[in-house]
């Protein structure tokens, strides 16, 4: 395929048809002009933006857990280590409850 002369057949063909008067005079060159003003947005700079905003929540949500176990009244270690284990074995006692009560 010969592109500069399908080029120049296209353009002579488009030379051949009359201009469409139901578009008004310049309206490309108002719609092109706005955007070409705006330059592209940046991404780099929009995920840096949104890790430091949630970086700023992340330290702020440890200053509050930390303020407030802070002023907790302290809990001895044995009855810590007993109430994890109770959390943690819950769902095993309670289905092998009702397993027991199927029987």
């Amino acid at each position: 395929m010969n592109l500069p002369e399908l080029q120049r057949k296209l353009i002579a063909a488009a030379r051949n048809q009359a201009p469409d008067t139901r578009v008004p005079y310049a309206f490309e060159k108002r719609i092109m002009a706005p955007l070409a003003g705006q330059t592209a947005p940046d991404s780099w700079g929009l995920w840096g933006q949104a890790l430091w905003r949630s970086a700023i929540c992340c330290v702020a949500f440890m200053l509050v857990l930390g303020v407030g176990f802070h002023f907790l009244p302290p809990s001895s270690p044995d009855n810590l280590s007993q109430d994890v284990e109770q959390t943690l074995f819950a769902a095993v006692d309670s289905s092998a409850d009702q397993a027991a009560d199927v029987r």
